[in-house]
Formats: structure tokens, C-alpha cells, sequence
């Protein structure tokens, strides 16, 4: 349901819970203040099937005005604060976002965008600053009703754009009107978590910056079925594992590198938390190791619930802990969608147990487009309608899929395809070892050679001993071909907050 429905059924029961400040909103308050942001994007002209842009930290107001675009039928883009200012701007633009929205905290990259963004109607949370006008003294003179042409908009979120400039993630908005009657077909929003066994009681722990497709898709999932979503304001062990406690999280997501940091805590500190509330561990971004997925198991149960999708959302595998168990490595069974292996070559669809292109085919495969890039848009299609995310992997006889690795990552060293994530996966679980990055560099003879990039867990450490002390462990659990033959150390990896590796950025370093 939506806040129209939810405000009135549960007006106070808290619907978003900041983890550090303890800022809470309820359900009926996030109908009031979507329906006074909705109120706002109307009386500046804006109609259904506009654009607006969000870059906000993880804020309070972050999802009343997501709820507000949405309820608007506008098309809403959020994006990574993160990121410099040119490529902010880029992203403004190219969505064709006619209002945005930031905060005092970004006040350096919002006074950076400001001349540039001529049109655009500008608006700063928790204060202002020159060109920009403050959001909540603008929409506190808006009618808490709704408005009267209320109807589903949707969002349109950008790549990262390690390679070249991101491209927009976009589908055709329905625009449907927004049902009142809880009987009637809905939005959709929360359906999918069924499978989790969401309820109105369930309580969300978002630990991730919102901006991201997964974090905001899921607590707008959660939302729209009446549960609480309790939000970090950053990534912390400690403040997570406080906040299931705490706040009785029932349900929960993260990314590998989470997983790989809860581990490498004191287990004093891992074990003084009262995690029996914890009923569904969701995570994704990538495939989790599996000595880092075994461990996790061990540790909080048998809940834990992997899936494999982008933000395309052209298919969506699933699989929780026990069938992992039966196909340790696996990312599971389509949920939504077909899966295909298809050869690069001949485009032709290869028998399970051999490695090619992963498709989705199937109703979903090609309802979304790359905005602005018919290019992109074709070379992720194939000849029979099926679309890619750009990874590689195989099927076993169950039709379990198993990730292999990013197409764009593999090393051919001498003629033999070497996949990184296999040596990635050994180096990391190295108790010495915070981060790594795995990638091919040149070779004269070989073509490229395997080289591991470290971050590790105490700088000191860094230097020929232990380099040689991890090429040795590599050997020891895969084969010489697969291991570095030189190892390189950083203070600290170009990494996401969403646990996505920028491996291009230290893999150019060593390219001509």
C-alpha cells in the first residue's frame, strides 16, 4: 500500500527510524509530508512524467520525497553524493531533472552546480544556500491532502560509470492512479518481499547509502507494507549489530564486504549483541565468497537470502541458506525471468556446466533502456530478445546459476581465461588482508599476467615479506596460473559504499 493508505491505518507507527540520531518519522506524518512535497513539485508546473534530481546523504527526508515524486508520477533520479561535481551536473541534465533537491551537508557540491543548472528549480534540506531555497519552508506552506491527479511514477537510477560517462536506468512509467480501496491491485512496491516473509510487523535494517537501486527499492518495499525501516546513517559493525538489538530487526540487507568486515571484528564484540530477532538476512551487489558466506552462516543461522538482479530488473534469481548449502557458490534459481548461457561467439546457448554470457530472457529481458544510448541498449540485447548485466557464469543440471565473474575483468593469460574473483575470494579471507582487487596487467609473453592490488588490515605490514607470504597462501588453495605474481599495496581500495569495487580506476595505473 502507499502512504495514503498506510498514514491512515498505522498514522503512529514509526515508518523510518534514523539508527544514529534517532530521528523518527511516522506513517502518518510520511503521508503528509509526501503529500506536501507532491503539493510542491505541482504548484512549480511539474506534471506526471517530469523528471526530478535527489542527492541527499542518508537523511529523514530522504523517503517523503521520494513518496512525493512518486505519488507525483514523476521520474525521479538519485544520485550519489559522492560523486564530483561535473558528473552531478552531467546527470541533472541528462535525466532532464526540471527541480533539485540536496542538503546543507553538500552545500560544497550544491554551490558547485548552482550557475550551471539555470532552470532548474533548486531546494536544500536543514538550511540554504545562494541559488538554492529551503524544501521543508517551502512545503510546510503546502496542503497536507493529496493532490487531485495522484499516479505512479518510478525512478531512474545511472550506473556507476567506472567505464565512461553512467547512463540512466530507464523504463516507461505506467502513471496508473493510485488506488485507495487496500482491495484493489497496488503499486507492487512491497509484493516481492513476501518471498522474505515480510509483514506489517517486520522491521527493515537499511545499512547502505539510499541512493543505491537496492537500499531504496527495498525500504520503498517495506514502507509500502507498514513496516519500520531503521536506517544507518553510515556503515558501522558495531551500529549495526546494536541496531537489530535494539530496534528487534526482523529483516535486513548488505553486501559481501559487509559480511567480510562483521568477521574480522573482536569476537567479544560480535557475540555481546542479541541478534535473536533476526529472522532474514537479504544480500546481493555481488557474489558473496563462499568461506565468507559459510561463516556467516554459522554465525547468524540459516537466514541468510542471497539474490542476483540489476538495476535494469530484466530477471532475478534467489536462494536462501539451505539450498546454498546444496549449491555452495550459487546465486540461485530464477525468481522472475529465464536464464540463458550464451558464447560470446556464436551467440548459440551452451550446455549446463559450461561458462558463457548470463541473459535473462522472458517478459521482463527488454523493458528498460539505457536513456540517451541506443548503443548501450542494443549491445546488452541478443538475437533472441534476451538481455545482460554483463557477467559471466554457467548453469548446473538444476538450473542453479553460478557467477563466474564481470566480462570486462577477465584475464587471458597465454591463451587460458582467468577469472579474478576465484583469487579475490582466497586473498581476502588472509587474516592480514582488509580489501583486494584482482585484474590482469601487460605481459610481453603471456598477454597479461595476474596482479593483486591489497589493502591491508595494518599498513605496517605492506612490503616484499608479506607479498610473499600471500602469493604463497594463494598457491596453497588454487592453482599457480590463477595466482599473482606480484602483489601491490594501497592504504585503501576504491570501493563504492555499496560494496561495488571501482577496479578500472587501479587497473588503468598500470595500463599504457
Amino acid at each position: 500500500m502507499h502512504p495514503g493508505i498506510n498514514g491512515k491505518k498505522f498514522p503512529n507507527k514509526p515508518a523510518i527510524i534514523m539508527a544514529g540520531s534517532g530521528k523518527t518519522i511516522s506513517h502518518g506524518e510520511l503521508n503528509e509530508l509526501s503529500n506536501q512535497g507532491a503539493q510542491l513539485f505541482r504548484s512549480l508546473g511539474l506534471k506526471p512524467g517530469d523528471s526530478i534530481a535527489i542527492m541527499l546523504e542518508n537523511h529523514h527526508l530522504f523517503f517523503p520525497i521520494v513518496f512525493a515524486a512518486w505519488r507525483s508520477g514523476l521520474q525521479y533520479t538519485a544520485i550519489s553524493w559522492r560523486l564530483q561535481p561535473s558528473e552531478v551536473e552531467y546527470i541533472v541534465k541528462d535525466c532532464g531533472a526540471k527541480a533539485f533537491i540536496t542538503s546543507k551537508f553538500l552545500e560544497e557540491t550544491a554551490q558547485n552546480l548552482n550557475s550551471s543548472l539555470s532552470g532548474v528549480s533548486k531546494y536544500m534540506l536543514d538550511g540554504i544556500s545562494e541559488g538554492y531555497e529551503s524544501y521543508e519552508d517551502s512545503i510546510v506552506k503546502m496542503s497536507k491532502e493529496s493532490i487531485e491527479d495522484e499516479c505512479q511514477g518510478g525512478s531512474m537510477l545511472y550506473s556507476s560509470g567506472t567505464t565512461g560517462r553512467p547512463k540512466g536506468v530507464k523504463r516507461k512509467l505506467t502513471l496508473d492512479p493510485l488506488p485507495y480501496n487496500e482491495d484493489d491491485d497496488d503499486t507492487g512496491l512491497g509484493r516481492a518481499l513476501l518471498i522474505y516473509g515480510a509483514t506489517e510487523e517486520s522491521v527493515y535494517l537499511s545499512p547502505a547509502p539510499l541512493y543505491h537501486s537496492a537500499p531504496l527499492n527495498f525500504v520503498t518495499g517495506f514502507l509500502s507494507q507498514g513496516c519500520t525501516a531503521v536506517i544507518l546513517e553510515k556503515f558501522d559493525e558495531e551500529t549495526a549489530l546494536k541496531s537489530i538489538q535494539n530496534y528487534k530487526v526482523t529483516h535486513s540487507q548488505w553486501v559481501p564486504t559487509m559480511f567480510i568486515r562483521f568477521l574480522k571484528i573482536d569476537a567479544s564484540i560480535r557475540t555481546q549483541y542479541d541478534l535473536s530477532s533476526h529472522q532474514v538476512a537479504i544480500h546481493a551487489a555481488a557474489p558473496c565468497p563462499v568461506a565468507v558466506k559459510e561463516q556467516m552462516i554459522e554465525w547468524w543461522g540459516p537466514i541468510l537470502h542471497e539474490y542476483y538482479a540489476g538495476t535494469e530488473f530484466n530477471g532475478m534469481t534467489i536462494i536462501n541458506s539451505e539450498e546454498w548449502i546444496a549449491h555452495k557458490g550459487s546465486v540461485g534459481r530464477p525468481l522472475f525471468g529465464t536464464v540463458h548461457i550464451l558464447d560470446d561467439e556464436s551467440g548459440k546457448e551452451v550446455p549446463a556446466g559450461e561458462t558463457g554470457s548470463v541473459y535473462f530472457g522472458g517478459e521482463t529481458a527488454t523493458t528498460f533502456e539505457y536513456h540517451n544510448d541506443e548503443e548501450k541498449t542494443k549491445s546488452a540485447m541478443s538475437s533472441q530478445g534476451y538481455s545482460t548485466l554483463g557477467d559471466v557464469g554457467h548453469l548446473d543440471d538444476e538450473g542453479y546459476l553460478y557467477l563466474t565473474d564481470r566480462k570486462a575483468f577477465m584475464i587471458i593469460s597465454g591463451g587460458v581465461n582467468i577469472y579474478p574473483k576465484e583469487t579475490e575470494d582466497v586473498l581476502v579471507m588472509h587474516p592480514k588482508v582488509s580489501d583486494v582487487a584482482v585484474f590482469g596487467v601487460p605481459n610481453e609473453e603471456m598477454g597479461e599476467e595476474v596482479k593483486a592490488v591489497v589493502q591491508p588490515a595494518d599498513m605496517a605490514d605492506s612490503g616484499p615479506n608479506l607479498e610473499a607470504e600471500l602469493i604463497a597462501y594463494c598457491k596453497d588453495h588454487i592453482s599457480s596460473v590463477k595466482s599473482p605474481k606480484s602483489i601491490d599495496f594501497e592504504k585503501e581500495l576504491p570501493r563504492h559504499p555499496t560494496g561495488k569495487l571501482y577496479k578500472r580506476l587501479l587497473k588503468d595505473k598500470y595500463w599504457p
